[in-house]
């Protein structure tokens, strides 16, 4: 299994690649969000956890830039 932390939301995720599988967690949910917004970052975490099994580089300064762009949309539309 291969660990990654994240440089943004508390974002730690554990993945094997060859097995397809892993675990994320974050701070990117918090007590009060409304039901929407939490299903919101739940789809983001689990695209997030799907590309590290796909073998995208998911601590590139790039991909780090589109978590962060993705997330802040969330919080513009949604809060």
């Amino acid at each position: 299994m291969t660990k990654v932390k994240l440089p943004c939301f508390g974002i730690e995720v554990e993945f094997s690649k060859k097995l397809r599988k892993g675990t994320i967690t974050s701070d990117l949910k918090e007590p009060g969000d409304t039901e929407d917004f939490a299903a919101a970052m739940d789809g983001i975490e689990s695209m997030i956890l799907a590309h590290a099994c796909a073998g995208i580089d998911i601590a590139s300064p790039a991909y780090i830039e589109g978590i962060e762009t993705a997330v802040l949309a969330c919080q513009n539309n949604m809060l």
